[in-house]
């Protein structure tokens, strides 16, 4: 039987940078204390804060859930009276100074150092680096217009790829591409949520929306660890729904 739920953030449990919902997070309280919850999302630490804990109700089990920012590479628990940092693998200077020379330099070869910008494009997360297309504090819509068939994402790709060595260049939120030392993506912060928790992988399910061949997502499912594709927060809910019911019949 599962033991453990994870989840992406953006595009799953919420909107770009918004806030859950008070069904989504009625759902994961239900959740909470049936099982364990992981989130691992691309986003930082302050971002989990104002779109997931700030909304959580008061029944949620907080000592059941397990937060994971900037692609797993940080890794959060809450002891009870407050939430503790367990670990954090942060860039070296000469790293931080690579991987944002490639980004300016694709950025500017692709030809999309023009566009609008709301707020700064490179965001140094410290153990990832994010760049957003359109700016740290685009709205929704500018977003989902930006990059609806991913070809934009998936050419920043291909140029930084080559020039990264040592590297992860993955297709992020809907404007984002992170970048992440090799080897670090969602299925290395699954395995990490497995020793830590001491849940075996083969007991948790992952729920993503960029389950697909450069999603964030997709290292998870390429590990072999049961995976749920959602399409929207909607799907999301039902998804969860169908789980929790799984788990009380089981």
């Amino acid at each position: 039987m599962k033991q453990l739920v994870a989840f992406d953030l953006d595009g799953t449990l919420a909107e770009s940078k918004q806030a859950i919902d008070a069904e989504m997070g009625a759902i994961l309280s239900q959740l909470s204390r049936t099982v364990m919850v992981a989130v691992i999302s691309g986003g930082d630490w302050p971002q989990f804060e104002q779109q997931l804990i700030g909304n959580l109700p008061a029944d949620a089990d907080v000592s059941r859930m397990l937060m994971l920012p900037a692609s797993g590479t940080k890794f959060y628990r809450h002891d009870g009276a407050s939430w503790q940092k367990i670990y954090a693998d942060i860039f070296t200077d000469e790293e931080r100074a690579k991987i944002i020379k490639a980004l300016d330099e694709a950025v500017e070869t692709a030809g999309f150092s023009g566009d609008r910008s709301w707020g700064e494009k490179i965001e140094d997360r410290g153990s990832q680096i994010t760049f957003s297309g359109l700016g740290q504090e685009a709205p929704l819509q500018a977003k989902h217009d930006w990059d609806p068939d991913f070809k934009k994402r998936k050419k920043l790709q291909s140029l930084l790829t080559p020039v990264l060595t040592g590297f992860a260049v993955r297709v992020g939120g809907s404007t984002s591409i992170d970048i992440t030392r090799e080897g670090v993506d969602k299925a290395f912060a699954m395995k990490r949520v497995s020793e830590i928790s001491g849940i075996e992988t083969r007991d948790m399910i992952f729920m993503g929306d960029a389950v697909y061949p450069g999603g964030n997502d997709y290292p998870v499912r390429e590990a072999g660890i049961d995976t749920i594709a959602v399409g929207s927060i909607e799907a999301t809910k039902r998804a969860v729904e169908a789980v929790l019911y799984c788990l009380r019949a089981g």
